[in-house]
C-alpha cells in the first residue's frame, strides 16, 4: 500500500474492503445503524453482542440493553447487512466486574453507575482485546461521543448533540483504548438522523424504543435486585434527623438515595426533609433541610487523565466539572493530590453530591473531556 494513499473514514490509509472492524452490538437502533453503515461503505464488518446475564431471565425482560429479544435484534440486523455476528458468553465476567461491585458499593451507602465500570472492564477491556484477537484494525461502538485526532494523539470530545452525550459514561476510556475506538454517531445531531439511516438500511429496528433502565435492573428497581443479590440487605432501621432525633422508621437503607425528598413516610413536619446521609452500619437513614446537600468539596479517586500534560504538573487545574449524568458542567478548580486522586472545589455549591457517582472533568470550552474519577466520602 503507498505511503500516501487517503485515510478512509475510520483513519486507516488501505480501502474499507481490507479493515476489519468489530462492531459492539447491543440490539439497539445505535449500535445497529454503525454496523450497517460501515457494512455499506465496505468494511469488513464483524458483529459481536455479549450475554451479560441470565439469557432465560432476559428474554421475559423488555427495554434493556442485553436482554434476549436484543441478541435476536442484533442477529437480524447482522442478516440483513450480510455480515458475521458472534454471540459472547461474558455472564461470569460482568457478574464479578460489575454487578457484584454494584450492590457492595450500594449497600456501603454509595449510588453507583454500573453502566460506567462496564464499559470500563467490560466492553473497551476484554471485548476490546476479543476485537484484537479476531484481527480487527478498530472497535466500533453505538456512543454518542467524538473521538478526534489531536497534536498529541486522538481525543475525546462531547457528541453534537448535547441532548444524547454520553461523555459521563465514558471518561474512563483510556489512551490505549481510545486510539483502538471509533465512534461513528458523534457527529449526528440528533437522534432522528440515526433512526433515518436505520429505515435507509431496511433494519428491523429502526424505531425501537431507547432502552432507559441500567440491563440488569428492571424497571428501575434497585433494592429488589439488591435484596436478591444479598439477602438480609431490606433490613429495617430508624430515620433520624441530623440534630439527632428519631423521627421514624425505614424498610431498608437499600430503598433511599442522597437527596430523596419522596417516600419517607414522615409527613406532618413544618419543613421538608431530605436525606442526607446513609448509615449503613447503624442502618440509619438521616435526614435533614435542603441546605445540607449542598458542598463545594469533592473528593475524587481513581481518575483517568486525558489531558495532554501529566496531570500532576500543575498544582491546580481550572475546568468545568459534571457530578452527575443529567446535569451541565459546572466551573472547578482540580487540585491533584497524585496521578489519580485531587480534590474538587465546586466554585457555585452543588446539591446532592453523591458517593460512588462519577465526577467528569471538561476543558474550559466544554468540548473536549479530559477524564475524570469517582467520588468518594472523604
Amino acid at each position: 500500500m503507498a505511503l500516501d494513499a487517503p485515510l478512509n473514514s475510520l483513519g486507516f490509509a488501505k480501502p474499507p474492503s481490507q479493515t476489519r472492524v468489530v462492531v459492539a452490538m447491543s440490539g439497539g437502533v445505535d449500535s445497529s445503524v454503525v454496523a450497517a453503515e460501515l457494512a455499506a461503505e465496505g468494511y469488513d464488518v464483524v458483529g459481536v453482542t455479549l450475554q451479560l446475564y441470565d439469557h432465560g431471565a432476559a428474554l421475559a425482560k423488555k427495554g434493556a440493553c442485553c436482554a434476549g429479544r436484543d441478541i435476536h435484534d442484533a442477529r437480524r440486523v447482522a442478516e440483513t447487512m450480510g455480515f458475521p455476528h458472534y454471540v459472547l458468553d461474558y455472564e461470569n465476567t460482568f457478574r464479578e466486574a460489575v454487578i457484584d461491585e454494584f450492590a457492595d458499593s450500594y449497600l456501603a451507602g454509595a449510588t453507583p453507575v454500573p453502566c460506567i465500570r462496564c464499559n470500563e472492564r467490560v466492553k473497551f477491556k476484554d471485548l476490546l482485546e476479543t476485537a484484537r484477537d479476531l484481527d480487527a484494525d478498530c472497535m466500533a461502538t453505538g456512543h454518542y461521543i467524538q473521538r478526534k485526532s489531536g497534536v498529541h494523539g486522538p481525543e475525546l470530545h462531547c457528541a453534537a448533540d448535547a441532548a444524547r452525550d454520553q461523555s459521563y459514561f465514558l471518561f474512563s476510556t483510556t489512551a490505549a483504548q481510545l486510539d483502538y475506538l471509533r465512534f461513528p454517531l458523534g457527529h449526528l445531531s440528533t437522534k432522528a438522523e440515526t433512526r433515518a439511516l436505520a429505515a435507509k438500511h431496511g433494519l428491523s429496528v429502526a424505531m425501537k424504543p431507547d432502552s432507559q433502565d441500567i440491563c440488569f435492573v428492571p424497571n428501575g428497581d434497585y433494592a429488589s435486585v439488591i435484596e436478591k443479590l444479598r439477602p438480609g440487605a431490606a433490613d429495617p432501621g430508624e430515620i433520624v434527623h441530623a440534630d439527632g432525633r428519631v423521627l421514624g422508621e425505614h424498610r431498608g437503607v437499600i430503598h433511599y438515595t442522597v437527596g430523596q425528598r419522596r417516600g419517607l413516610g414522615i409527613g406532618g413536619l413544618s419543613d421538608p426533609l431530605y436525606v442526607v446521609k446513609l448509615d449503613v452500619e447503624r442502618r440509619q437513614v438521616i435526614v435533614g433541610p435542603k441546605d445540607m446537600l449542598s458542598t463545594r468539596t469533592v473528593p475524587v479517586r481513581e481518575i483517568n487523565w486525558l489531558g495532554d500534560a501529566p496531570f500532576t504538573s500543575r498544582d491546580a487545574w481550572e475546568m468545568g466539572v459534571k457530578v452527575r449524568s443529567t446535569r451541565p458542567p459546572r466551573d472547578a478548580v482540580i487540585r491533584p493530590t497524585s496521578d489519580t486522586e485531587a480534590e474538587v472545589e465546586l466554585l457555585v455549591a452543588e446539591e446532592g453530591v453523591s458517593p460512588g457517582q462519577a465526577c467528569v472533568f471538561y476543558a474550559p470550552d466544554g468540548g473536549r473531556v479530559l477524564g475524570g474519577g469517582w467520588i468518594h466520602k472523604g
